[in-house]
Formats: structure tokens, C-alpha cells, sequence
């Protein structure tokens, strides 16, 4: 080979080095990955009652249970009946808890409370607005069902229709049937 052909290869392998390390430094670097923090859950709001020291509405974290609301509260009187409640049950947004007091039979109610009831059996209740207990007054409806409706209604921004009801966890055509004539989702007159 000759001198001048030497010199041609040294310059294009220089070219094609000088061009590979350009295009490998000039390479598009990615944006840093931007970690958001989780979004803050809401507080729940409960009614705490009975047989508490301090009875009233408490804002406590999400995922509480019945044993903080009743600490909030200031805790039991010294008449309350500990074992009315279920103390490590989670708390739902918009639950009151009720204190039982020992001197009564958990199987009596107050009369203003049986008072309530027989007008709760008696009245449309407003599936949008009703509180757990209120839910519970209607046929087939228990706690466990009463809490999936509130989780609902909050979950979906309340419903639209009575017929809505029956997308909750649950709730078929047949309780549906059971219920239709007692819901309404209207303010009540």
C-alpha cells in the first residue's frame, strides 16, 4: 500500500470515529421521571352517641375504626355497655355510633328511638342522603349492604335513579323489588 493510501484510510477512520462519538454523546436524553405524592384520602365524618362523654359529629382519618371515634368522643361513661358496639369496626363517612347504656336491655329501645324507627318504616328514604341506620330500616337491608350504598353513593357522586341501586355489590332485581316503593333519590318534601 502505498504512502498516500495510508494517509486516505487514517483520515476516514478518523471521520468515522470522530462521527461515532459525536452521535453517541449528541444521543436525546430522557426527562427525569417525576414522582407524585399519593393523593391525600379524605377524612370521614362520624355521629358519635349514647353513651360517650363528649357525644358529637368527629372528623377522624380514613380507614378508622369504632374504637377511635368513641376515644374522640371522650370515651364511655361509666354507664355505657362496651359490648353494644363492634369496637374494631371501620368507620364510613356519615355512620353514627350509638352507645348503649347498660342499664337498658339491648333488646328494648328508647322510645324516641322506636318512635323514629316506626316513622323510618312508614317513609321514602332519600338513597342519597340517608344515613346508615336510616338504609338499614328498609327490607333486606342489613349494615353490611347499607355501607356498600353510602360507598356507592360517594364512590358515583349519588344516584340518579332509584334503579341505580342495583349496580351496588349486592342489591338485585328481587330486593330491588323489595325496596323500589320506599326509596326515592328527590328531596324529600
Amino acid at each position: 500500500m502505498k504512502l498516500w493510501q495510508h494517509i486516505a484510510l487514517g483520515y476516514m477512520l478518523g471521520f468515522l470515529s470522530a462521527g461515532v462519538v459525536y452521535l453517541i454523546s449528541n444521543t436525546p436524553k430522557a426527562s427525569p421521571l417525576v414522582l407524585l405524592p399519593p393523593p391525600t384520602p379524605k377524612p370521614v365524618l362520624v355521629h358519635v352517641a349514647g353513651e360517650v362523654n363528649q357525644p358529637g359529629v368527629y372528623s377522624l382519618p380514613p380507614e378508622s375504626r369504632v374504637l377511635s371515634a368513641v376515644e374522640a368522643a371522650g370515651g364511655f361513661t361509666s354507664d355505657a355497655d362496651r359490648n353494644s358496639v363492634n369496637l374494631a369496626a371501620r368507620l364510613s363517612d356519615g355512620s353514627m355510633i350509638f352507645i348503649q347504656n347498660t342499664n337498658q336491655p339491648a333488646t328494648r329501645q328508647p322510645q324516641q328511638a322506636k318512635t323514629s324507627a316506626q316513622a323510618l318504616q312508614n317513609s321514602q328514604i332519600n338513597i342519597n342522603t340517608a344515613s346508615q341506620y336510616e338504609l338499614e330500616s328498609l327490607p333486606g337491608i342489613g349494615a353490611s349492604k347499607a355501607l356498600a350504598i353510602i360507598r356507592y353513593r360517594q364512590d358515583h357522586g349519588g344516584f340518579k335513579s332509584i334503579e341505580e341501586i342495583k349496580n351496588v355489590p349486592g342489591i338485585g332485581q328481587s330486593m330491588f323489588d323489595l325496596i323500589k316503593d320506599r326509596i326515592t333519590v328527590n328531596p324529600i318534601p
